[in-house]
């Protein structure tokens, strides 16, 4: 029999009561209920209501725990140990598929932020998905339309270049001072002279060719699984809140409420971050384009480009940006590399001082010694990708600690 407080909460469909809420835990947070859908609404109620009666039932019920069977205890702890084992197994043959899933979900976590900004002005879901996979897929056409001929061109100056540039290398004024300096400890006329063989023999051109096919090859095979991330992140984010509720109803009914407290606060989170992450390296590649213009950066739009993935990976992707432009510009001058090195140290102060603090402290709350722990560990274990998305994940399991954990050792 529910109580006379538990049929009050049924009629006025109010939240849990003022007693419950007082017993909560400083850490824990309720998720704003206006950014829930109807659907995830009533459920979050219902959950609030079961947690009301859990809570009664409880309170008059001493806690026991007790092995009936110590046999039937062993049995089931090695079950559960080999059915690890099992899908440990089975995750390792799948691994490729499960990082096309982390990011096509990360993806469409961080495009539901600008969807719901959309919604906010009276269109629907589904307009809305699509203005916003139509304008990306416009603007990814763009950039590829720009990059591929200018890329094709570079290669094919390159190559009819390169037997002449060891020749002209060898008369500019830079090279002839680190040769004098030098002397005796480094032939650099030697070193020029086997680049001049290299670029000489055709041999060497045809291996050249055949890494340019297997890179052609690599990608290919990068562009079509971008293709798939990008198309089942448009499943994601058309049944994202679905997909949530599923999730929610698989959980008991009297902890679903906290359930779905964290679920949405780790989502927002996650997503405020890759939208967020995405932003600075947009900033990063704008200005670095503009400023390579300026200078006058051979290659300088596909250097932008390039620039724009790597500053996607936190703490060391603004850095290898700065060193690959650098030592590109540093093969056409040594002063344009100096000017380019000077302006991106002075652009990544600008941007861990006030682009990052402004964009990223709304949405993540990370110490920085577990942003430095959490990148390496992700980056080693997944590659760029771990990297990517190590810093969400790392704020995503210090809510659940401080939501979850705390509480509970809190009350021992």
């Amino acid at each position: 029999m529910a109580s006379k407080l538990t049929k009050i909460l049924r009629e006025k469909r109010v939240t849990l009561p003022e007693r419950i809420r007082q017993d909560l835990h400083p850490d824990v947070k309720r998720v704003d209920q206006t950014r829930l859908d109807s659907a995830t609404r009533e459920l979050y109620h219902e959950a609030e209501l079961a947690a009301a009666e859990a809570e009664e039932e409880n309170s008059s019920k001493p806690k026991q725990w007790r092995i009936s069977s110590p046999f039937q205890l062993g049995f089931v702890a090695t079950l559960g140990v080999l059915t690890a084992l099992l899908l440990g197994g089975l995750i390792s043959q799948v691994t490729t598929v499960l990082l096309y899933i982390t990011g096509a979900l990360f993806i469409a976590l961080g495009l539901d932020p600008i969807v719901r900004f959309l919604e906010r002005k009276g269109l629907a879901r589904g307009l809305s998905i699509a203005i916003v996979y139509l304008s990306l897929t416009a603007v990814l056409a763009l950039v590829l339309s720009f990059i591929i001929p200018t890329l094709v061109e570079q290669i094919n100056m390159l190559i009819v270049s390169a037997p002449s540039f060891f020749v002209d290398v060898s008369h500019q004024n830079w090279y002839l001072d680190i040769s004098e300096r030098f002397e005796g400890i480094i032939d650099f006329d030697e070193i020029l002279r086997i680049g001049r063989e290299f670029v000489n023999d055709p041999q060497n051109w045809q291996r050249v060719a055949g890494g340019v096919w297997q890179a052609g090859l690599g990608i290919l095979n990068a562009t079509t699984a971008t293709m798939i991330v990008f198309i089942l992140s448009l499943y994601f984010l058309a049944s994202l809140r679905s997909l949530k509720r599923g999730f929610y109803q698989l959980t008991p009914k009297s902890k679903r409420a906290r359930v779905i407290d964290i679920t949405e606060q780790i989502t927002d989170s996650v997503g405020g971050y890759v939208s967020g992450q995405a932003m600075i390296a947009l900033a990063n590649s704008l200005c670095g384009f503009i400023a390579m213009s300026i200078i006058g950066v051979p290659f300088a739009a596909v250097l932008a480009v390039v620039v724009f993935g790597l500053a996607l990976i936190p703490l060391v992707g603004a850095l290898s940006a700065t060193v690959l432009v650098s030592l590109v510009t540093l093969f056409d001058s040594p002063t344009k590399a100096l000017i380019v090195l000077i302006y991106y140290l002075i652009y990544m102060q600008i941007e861990a001082y006030v682009l990052t603090p402004r964009i990223m402290n709304r949405v993540v709350s990370v110490p920085g010694a577990f942003v430095v722990i959490g990148a390496l560990t992700g980056g080693t274990l997944l590659g760029p990708m771990g990297a990517l998305i190590a810093i969400p994940v790392t704020a995503s399991l210090l809510m659940i600690m401080k939501q979850v954990w705390y509480p509970l050792q809190d009350k021992r």
